[in-house]
């Protein structure tokens, strides 16, 4: 069954996808209302599941006349993918920091589901381990799939 965040997060992500410009404005107390909840309950979902790490902004206001806005950040702008690609920097990825990156690459469509299992299985603690030099082990995993994947003489 269904948790009421869950519920949350599938209504509004099936909103967002609704919209053209990526770009949903509604008030907290509507969706409080709508869902029978706290505010608080909704703020929860917002900062859980709307990070930017997972490809969201979210700006809101409160107040009587205050509003939630969840813009969906494009696929171009990803800080952690271009990071993750680039190669200078300390190189290193969480397994749930990658699996983040992972989720929102298959939301955008990057990758299919099969990838993505591919790839979560790659970069999963039973598989590299806990060696002091996993997270950087995991980033380069995920580096070199990628640029595989980037490349445009690919094809099936």
């Amino acid at each position: 069954m269904s948790t009421l965040a869950n519920q949350i997060e599938v209504y509004l992500k099936k909103l967002l996808s609704a919209t053209e410009s990526g770009v949903l404005e509604l008030k907290r107390s509507d969706l409080a209302e709508i869902f029978m909840c706290v505010p608080s309950q909704i703020n929860y979902v917002l900062s859980t599941r709307f990070s930017s790490s997972q490809g969201y902004l979210v700006e809101s206001r409160r107040g009587g006349g205050g509003y939630l806005r969840i813009i969906r950040l494009s696929i171009d702008n990803e800080p952690n993918l271009t990071a993750l690609l680039e190669n200078g920097g300390e190189r290193r990825v969480s397994r749930q920091a990658g699996e983040k990156l992972i989720d929102r690459l298959l939301e955008e469509e990057f990758l299919s589901k099969r990838e993505g299992m591919i790839i979560k299985a790659m970069i999963d603690d039973r598989v590299i381990g806990s060696a002091a030099n996993a997270d950087g082990l995991r980033c380069d995993l995920i580096n070199a799939v990628l640029l595989l994947l980037l490349r445009d003489d690919f094809s099936e």
